[in-house]
């Protein structure tokens, strides 16, 4: 049987003197959760807000979704179930793992 459950989410937007703050807040059935995020304009660059708005939106709801995957990760740490191991990644050059 499916189950389909809402969030509602709100989200707030102010610039101000170039530059754009977000503020996202979820509720969710047992929790709260509120991200931030922030977007400059530089002073040589066009002012466009619609640009900030989305930067600052993005960096907010990322912001949001690291708190809900770390609230998951705690969770299944509690029932007995392991989070997801991190992958440990070398960008460039030699590891210092053996082949």
């Amino acid at each position: 049987m499916a189950n389909t459950v809402e969030w509602p989410l709100r989200l707030s937007l102010v610039e101000e003197d170039g530059t754009t703050t977000a503020r996202v807040v979820l509720r969710t059935r047992n929790a709260t959760f509120t991200g931030h995020g922030t977007a400059r304009r530089s002073p040589e660059d066009p002012d466009v807000p619609e640009i900030g708005d989305e930067i600052a939106a993005g960096r907010a709801m990322r912001d949001l979704a690291g708190q809900l995957l770390r609230t998951a990760d705690d969770e299944l740490e509690g029932v007995g179930a392991a989070p997801p191991r991190r992958e440990r990644r070398v960008a460039y050059g030699w590891t210092s793992e053996p082949a």
